[in-house]
């Protein structure tokens, strides 16, 4: 399998289900991901967010759409104050267990009988060490977190080299 970069686009962060979520596609179609895609995907995002703990509520969420049939919603959630939280669902891909090779049909992938502890591939993993610099930066590192400033601060949109 050969290997490419895909295009990595920032979103506006989005209030759901009480936490403030930061959103970032990766699609190898420069015209970004299909709305029915988006749209279907996170109507799914509120049951992969988990309960508050204290920990300023905030996410994060990767949303893929593969080279195939397939789409794939990655959430990340910061818990503990400094400890992500991860739940996954997936569509259009039947290896996962998804119904059909409908993009648009999200079935979580997480907590199911079968051991699917993955936390995303090569292209989803772009954002994960800027969402961790951010997170300290803005709400572990000062003496009061800010959040309004963690959730302004995005990888910019590109590749996910």
């Amino acid at each position: 399998m050969a290997y490419a970069e895909k295009h990595l686009i920032a979103l506006e962060a989005v209030e759901i289900g009480g936490r403030h979520v930061k959103r970032y596609h990766v699609t190898a179609d420069p015209a970004g991901i299909e709305p029915e895609v988006e749209k279907a995907a996170y109507a799914l995002l509120p049951e992969l967010l988990p309960e508050p703990d204290g920990t300023p509520a905030a996410s994060f969420t990767v949303l893929h759409r593969g080279g195939d049939t397939g789409a794939y919603l990655n959430v990340y959630s910061w818990a503990w104050d400094n400890v992500l939280h991860f739940a996954g669902a997936a569509a259009g891909q039947p290896a996962l267990d998804c119904p059909d090779t409908d993009p648009t049909r999200f079935v979580p992938v997480t907590g199911t009988d079968r051991d699917r502890s993955w936390i995303g591939c090569v292209w989803e993993l772009a954002p994960l060490a800027h969402e961790r610099a951010a997170w300290i930066r803005h709400v572990l590192a000062p003496d009061a977190p800010d959040l309004p400033a963690y959730l302004a601060d995005a990888l910019r949109s590109g590749t996910t080299d």
